[in-house]
């Protein structure tokens, strides 16, 4: 018979023992230390530091061994302090510190021992569990299902209730039996700890998922971003081929009877031009999205910052502008990065921060450009879903989605991109401030004033 024929209540019965075996038989003895308590969890972190907090990490293990400790007690205290009934009591208390090493091993030595101490430990008046081994057997379960799963605590729970019935229908010896009593406070104690298993292991799988998806929604932030710079800057390597090409194929015109091979190198440069442009093309179809229209204008450069701040001054933002070295003209790709940058450090003030200022400081250095723009405190509410409504309209850039982290990520894929360095942080006052420094290396006419 395969397994596809067996029926399904075969098939629930194999599983539920083959799961009894592995929750309480397979390696029932194996060493599993009680980890101490994480430095930086909830209960610990709210304690004071120092010697206080270092012990507390143990409080699980101090709590087991004080049980125990209570057991042994029990157990000498029923027996009116005789040394046999002391003895006799190690054993459920020596279960019970076994809960810290070997979890399994314990309940089985808790259940084996119980009928052992129960008829060498005299007259009790109940049955099957003595005062002390009661304590023990209920101790023992609880933590064994801490320290397990839910379905184990189901296992030692319904074998504990079958040896309880089979030892009062067979060696109950006229006592009364306490196997109810056992049974009802041990249920209500295993159902609270597997609720709180349960609960716990469904946060921490919200938790994982939680995490799964900020990185998934990073890496697509980021891929995005780049997808934006890529189509940008594709209109600025394209001015600069289609130049190529063009003085490629006028070069020639500019001598009168070039030599042969003069014009068969600049048709070659200009058929590589044109194969570039081809390819160019060709990627940013690769990178477009279906609903992405070219812009008709050219990328914006640091020369139309003041259209920007007045834009922005008619949003509501106040804003001012200083420039400080000798002003010169940079690549195309730096000052077109520059102006997103400040751009977006802009439409982030506006959302982010109503009432404040806004203050834009360009640096033109010898070795690159620095950018700091920096507002200050909100003075109205500010709110997440707070938008630039008259954005698109008056020239600034929309924002990309709310609270996905789309501008500080894009500001700094494009410094990475230019190897350049960039800070993003909260000030002292209560405002922001994006700073950030793009190398551009010096032409040899700078080099040489």
């Amino acid at each position: 018979m395969t397994e596809k024929t067996r029926s399904l209540e075969y098939r629930l019965a194999q599983g539920a023992l083959s799961g009894l075996r592995q929750d309480l038989f397979h390696d029932t003895f194996a060493y599993r230390p009680l980890a101490p308590l994480r430095g930086d969890g909830p209960l610990v972190r709210r304690l004071p530091g120092g010697r206080i907090r270092a012990l507390a990490v143990w409080l699980p293990h101090a709590v087991v061994l004080f049980t125990a400790f209570c057991t042994l007690l029990l157990a000498g205290g029923a027996g009116d302090g005789e040394f046999g009934s002391l003895l006799l009591g190690l054993v459920p208390a020596g279960a019970v510190a076994m809960t810290l090493i070997r979890p399994v091993g314990a309940w089985w030595v808790s259940l084996v021992s119980t009928p052992f101490v129960g008829v060498l430990g005299g007259p009790w008046g109940d049955w099957p569990w003595t005062p002390a081994g009661f304590l023990s057997h209920f101790a023992v379960m609880v933590v064994v299902a801490l320290r397990t799963r839910p379905r184990t605590a189901g296992w030692m729970w319904l074998i504990t209730a079958g040896y309880g019935a089979f030892s009062d229908s067979v060696f109950s010896r006229g006592y009364s039996s306490n196997a109810p009593a056992m049974l009802f406070t041990s249920a209500v104690a295993l159902l609270v700890v597997s609720m709180f298993l349960t609960r716990r292991e469904a946060k921490q799988e919200v938790a994982a998922q939680q995490t799964v998806t900020a990185v998934e929604r990073d890496r697509r932030t980021l891929l995005e971003e780049r997808t934006t710079i890529a189509r940008e800057l594709h209109d600025v390597v394209a001015h600069h081929m289609s130049v190529v090409a063009i003085q490629a194929e006028a070069a020639p015109y500019r001598v009168e009877n070039p030599p042969e091979e003069l014009e068969r190198a600049f048709a070659t440069i200009r058929e590589n031009a044109v194969a570039a442009l081809t390819e160019l093309r060709r990627i940013l179809g690769v990178v477009r999205a279906e609903d992405y229209e070219a812009p008709d204008a050219p990328q914006p450069m640091l020369s139309d910052l003041d259209n920007l701040i007045a834009n922005v001054r008619d949003a509501g933002l106040e804003t001012e502008k200083t420039v400080t070295g000798a002003v010169r003209e940079l690549p195309q790709g730096v000052e077109l990065s520059a102006y997103r940058i400040i751009q977006e450090a802009l439409s982030n003030a506006l959302r982010h921060a109503p009432g404040s200022t806004a203050r834009i400081e360009i640096s033109y250095v010898l070795g690159g450009l620095g950018l700091r723009v920096v507002n200050t405190a909100p003075q109205g509410l500010v709110s997440p879903a707070r938008r630039p409504t008259t954005a698109p309209e008056r020239g600034l850039r929309p924002p990309l989605s709310r609270g996905a982290g789309h501008g500080i990520t894009g500001m700094r894929e494009r410094v990475t991109m230019l190897n350049g360095e960039m800070t993003a942080e909260p000030t002292e006052e209560g405002g922001y401030e994006v700073t950030a420094f793009i190398p551009v290396a010096a032409t040899p006419a700078q080099e040489l004033s």
